[in-house]
């Protein structure tokens, strides 16, 4: 996969529209997914997304951006504007529990869906109780399944220093949720 982003990304320096194309089909799906899980809303994912690949345009345009591992280089524009936009606002409710009415309208799956629903939004709520860097390790290695490897390109640090984080953040995050379950 390396070695084929890092062709993509030297014809998209070149101004190579089919490479251009390709970057956005190959990573847009991911760097969604990613912000989605982080923000929990649709619109907010679509346009932070869109924002990403923006800036990633604007980059190229001024002979800048990443030369290399552009995998790294979105995640990382991704997560810098997830923080701004929790800077700008506060934190609103997630859009999933919009869909409870809908899920009970179907008897066959309305309380499986409901519990479901009920689940990820504790997860997500206690994930929000991390660190904003503990969150971004905890969403990549679980959620969007990277190695430590990937993620150190990412956050820009060791392998070791991932790994210490990302215990951490389990650890902080198996406190929430086992002091939510004793209330």
């Amino acid at each position: 996969m390396k070695k084929t982003a890092d062709v993509l990304l030297r014809r998209a320096r070149q101004w190579d529209e089919d490479a251009l194309a390709q970057i956005y089909d190959t990573f847009a799906p991911a760097i969604y997914r990613y912000v989605y899980r982080r923000t929990g809303h649709q619109n907010t994912a679509e346009e932070i997304t869109a924002e990403t690949f923006h800036r990633f345009l604007v980059a190229l345009k001024h002979g800048s951006g990443p030369t290399e591992y552009l995998s790294a280089w979105l995640y990382r524009v991704a997560h810098n504007l997830i923080v701004d936009f929790y800077r700008r606002q506060p934190p609103q409710e997630p859009e999933s529990l919009d869909n409870v009415e809908e899920s009970l309208a179907e008897p066959d799956q309305g309380a499986a869906h409901v519990e479901r629903q009920m689940q990820v939004e504790q997860a997500r709520a206690a994930l929000r109780q991390l660190t904003p860097l503990q969150q971004q390790i905890i969403t990549l290695r679980y959620l969007e399944e990277l190695s430590n490897e990937d993620i150190a390109l990412i956050v820009e640090r060791t392998e070791g220093a991932v790994k210490a984080l990302q215990h951490r953040a389990l650890d902080s995050l198996r406190r929430i949720l086992e002091g939510w379950n004793e209330a």
